[in-house]
């Protein structure tokens, strides 16, 4: 069955990267806020707002909890619908502070289900997003899913394009080891893989799971078709 190849998947994957030690942040809080600025944006962006936060000395709960939306917009600028995202880190302090008094640790020793249900609730913050934080900041057994997560496993026929958040979610913590430290750096490997290799239009030649003998890519399949079918014509016309 195709479940059983999931962890050998992120086995060649290693092999090939090694450990992405993700996510690249010193606190918790800084995951979290890196994990709402990262929303539609590639990861470079996030790090010069990030490092506008920490210029200004903001980049800590109490600090964060005083500003307005209108003064922490112009310091994310860099990534994209920052006005938006000022309003989503508005959101989740407010939150956090109402709910656990700014505390990283009173919020995640909370159990990780009811958690997770007060964090989807806070507007702006969508599964991708809520998972990050439990997966990054609190270190809960979560696995993370993402664009990337959704169009490799359907190019090679794990997953339907169709599928769901939440099915395919439930279909690799079903058929992976509750490990934390594995649910993280696999999610890094997708990601990793995703944004470099197995892009809209794919450098398939480069895919280590092709290696892999047991499963296939539908899309590299289609590719080579496609281009034994081009090459026919040619000949032909030669």
């Amino acid at each position: 069955m195709v479940n059983s190849h999931i962890l050998s998947i992120y086995e060649v994957l290693l092999s090939a990267h090694g450990n992405q030690n993700w996510w690249p942040a010193d606190t918790p809080f800084e995951v979290i806020i890196g994990a709402i600025l990262t929303q539609s944006v590639s990861w470079i962006n996030v790090e010069k707002a990030i490092k506008n936060l920490n210029d200004t000395g903001i980049l800590n709960p109490d600090a964060l909890h005083k500003k307005q939306v209108d003064e922490i917009a112009p310091l994310i600028k860099s990534t994209r619908f920052y006005n938006e995202k000022s309003k989503k880190i508005k959101n989740f302090m407010n939150f956090f502070f109402d709910e656990y008094n700014g505390s990283i640790q009173k919020m995640c020793e909370e159990e990780p289900t009811l958690l997770r249900q007060k964090l989807l609730k806070i507007k702006g913050l969508g599964e991708e997003t809520v998972d990050s934080i439990l997966l990054y900041a609190c270190d809960k057994p979560v696995f993370v899913i993402d664009a990337y997560t959704m169009r490799i496993f359907s190019r090679y026929g794990v997953v339907k394009e169709t599928v769901s958040y939440e099915e395919i979610q439930r279909f690799f913590m079903e058929n992976l080891p509750k490990d934390i430290s594995l649910y993280n750096d696999y999610h890094a490997q997708i990601v990793l893989l995703g944004k470099n290799i197995c892009k809209i239009q794919p450098q398939c030649n480069l895919c280590p799971i092709r290696k892999l003998n047991k499963i296939k890519c539908r899309y590299a399949d289609f590719l080579q078709k496609k281009k034994r079918v081009k090459t026919k014509k040619y000949s032909k016309e030669d």
